[in-house]
């Protein structure tokens, strides 16, 4: 059925499917294979020579990392430690970087505008971090890391706490756009939140 597809793009992808895949296997083989073997020696003497007192490179395994939720005054990079919907709206000026989606901006009149969207964390994540969840000391969940800091790129050599920032979507954000948006109430009851539905902003004033 692919093979005799005439979507032009599954026809695309056939074409040049074989040049694609030598291509992936020369990477593998030259480049991938002998880095990961590479890494494998470093960490190893890594950890001859610092044992327990350093943590591992994230290698594949689980890893766990902690820090505070706070901002940074670093200069050029003044960030607060939350930021919420109001803060969205005030910047939201129709064009990119900053055009909201359409959905979204729609909805702006059923959603609490102080509810927060974002918190920055100092903890020490990197590319590949994306989708990590973010809990408390209490064990709960309390967002899902999914980018950091422009200084925070650094970090794939060195943590700077001073610097470093996840930047971690809040549950309070994703049920806000369950509930207020698109209207997934079924989907909140099944994820067992307890989240009532926010009065409109103009029965506010």
């Amino acid at each position: 059925a692919v093979q005799a597809s005439t979507d032009p793009l599954i026809q695309y992808v056939l074409a040049i499917d074989a040049d694609a895949r030598a291509v992936r296997t020369q990477w593998d083989n030259t480049v991938k294979a002998p880095t990961d073997r590479a890494s494998e020696q470093l960490a190893a003497a890594r950890f001859a020579v610092f044992g327990d007192a350093v943590y591992p490179d994230a290698t594949g395994t689980l890893r766990l990392t902690y820090g505070r939720v706070e901002g940074t005054d670093v200069p050029g990079q003044r960030i607060p430690a939350f930021t919420t919907f109001a803060g969205l709206w005030d910047r939201a000026t129709g064009a990119e970087p900053f055009n909201v989606a359409p959905k979204l901006l729609a909805a702006k009149d059923r959603i609490d505008p102080n509810a927060v969207m974002n918190m920055a964390v100092s903890s020490d994540t990197i590319g590949g971090s994306s989708g990590s969840p973010a809990v408390n000391a209490k064990g709960e969940i309390i967002g899902a890391n999914f980018d950091s800091t422009v200084l925070t790129q650094r970090n794939a050599y060195g943590y700077d706490r001073n610097v470093n920032r996840s930047v971690i979507v809040t549950t309070q954000a994703v049920t806000t756009a369950l509930r207020d948006v698109y209207g997934m109430d079924h989907l909140i009851a099944e994820l067992g939140v307890d989240a009532p539905k926010a009065a409109p902003r103009r029965a506010r004033r």
